[in-house]
């Protein structure tokens, strides 16, 4: 988890691409992406971060973009904005960034189970290739 704290305020406080995707992609990863060098990415590896990239760009819509700057609205240089942001002030969209976060991570979990449930199905195994 501390590996991805930086994501945070839009990689790095940049106020660019909302974090909770790179995290989202990052469990993807770690769940069937190679383990070795001699190894190979699990093929539904691809398929299901295409997947997320695309349902996140669904759930910001609303914001006109996937930007962490086009759901906060936070200038994360700036200590008064973001001391308002997180204490939920006047004009704050700290809740923009939960609806987000949540939205963001029952998409991963939909996909996921997808993929489980189709799994299951062909009597298949989610160990990479």
């Amino acid at each position: 988890m501390a590996a991805l704290a930086p994501f945070g305020g839009g990689l790095g406080s940049s106020g660019r691409l909302c974090g909770i995707l790179p995290g989202a992609l990052a469990v993807i990863g770690f769940t069937l992406g190679k383990t070795g060098p001699e190894r190979r990415d699990h093929r539904a590896m691809w398929k299901l971060s295409h997947g997320m990239v695309r349902r996140f760009e669904e759930i910001c819509r609303e914001f006109g973009g996937t930007d962490c700057a086009d759901i906060a609205g936070v200038n994360w240089k700036d200590r008064k904005a973001v001391r308002n942001f997180y204490r939920g002030g006047p004009g704050s969209s700290r809740s923009n960034c939960v609806r987000v976060i949540r939205a963001a991570v029952l998409a991963l979990h939909d996909l996921v189970a997808e993929y489980l449930s189709g799994q299951e199905e062909a009597g298949s195994s989610c160990s990479p290739e």
